[in-house]
């Protein structure tokens, strides 16, 4: 499997296809292959005609396992993705993040928006981004006890027996989760959409990923249908309009 460093840390990737370049930024506690490959969404945009790359975000599959939560901003992990296309000379690109992926997609549409050529965010809703609904401290410190009989909170024992059966770092794991707290604003979210529309690219809402994003539509305003070439049929993906 390639990598890259950035500075010190090194970021595996995959790089496969030929076409109009996509990035898969997968969510906390998974992977490249967990988040992309072996549910073939690899697989089918390379069938449609794109170029795939994914990257394994830093303390998670193959990249480089760190213990530090300022190590692990959102800031600092998207700049990971930036530093990935640079080294792939990449000017821009779709990029499709899921969950904690997703806030990082998010942050590039907002602080790097000439650099996406459309963003697409699944699994997350207006409380992933601005009102901190994901996973929190009971996670980290499940992540952390010495077994999972030792953990008794139920969102706790279902990230540490995924953290078990992925074989995953769980330190840093937990450096990870810590220090990917820092939310957006609402008015920084609602930033993103205008820049969007200033540059002409979509901002995009995939319903098919998970319940995260729909269970918050109330709050996204009003929203459009529309498809993206390469991705598979039967994910509806949603833009937002003013």
């Amino acid at each position: 499997m390639p990598s890259f460093h950035n500075g010190a840390v090194e970021i595996a990737y995959l790089d496969e296809g030929e076409g109009d370049p996509i990035i898969l930024v997968h969510g906390f506690a998974s992977s490249k292959n967990v988040n992309w490959v072996y549910p073939t969404w690899v697989s089918e945009l390379r069938k449609n005609g794109r170029r795939v790359i994914a990257l394994d975000n830093r303390g998670h599959g193959e990249s480089a396992k760190l213990y530090e939560p300022a190590q692990y901003s959102i800031p600092t992990m998207a700049g990971d993705v930036l530093a990935l296309m640079d080294h792939l000379a990449i000017p821009q690109a779709d990029i499709m993040g899921y969950s904690m992926g997703g806030r990082m997609t998010a942050w590039l549409g907002l602080n790097e928006p000439q650099r996406l050529r459309s963003a697409i965010l699944g699994g997350i809703g207006i409380g992933g981004l601005i009102e901190g609904t994901g996973p929190g401290e009971k996670v980290a410190e499940a992540l952390e006890a010495p077994s999972l009989d030792d953990v008794t909170d139920p969102v706790g024992r279902t990230f540490r027996a995924f953290a078990d059966q992925t074989r995953s770092d769980r330190r840093a794991l937990a450096a990870c989760l810590r220090g990917t707290r820092e939310l957006m604003t609402r008015g920084e979210a609602a930033r993103i959409e205008v820049l969007c529309k200033e540059l002409g690219e979509p901002l995009l809402i995939s319903q098919a990923f998970a319940s995260a994003a729909t269970r918050s539509q109330s709050h996204l305003r009003s929203l459009g249908r529309h498809r993206l070439r390469g991705v598979r049929e039967e994910t509806e993906l949603f833009t937002l309009t003013g």
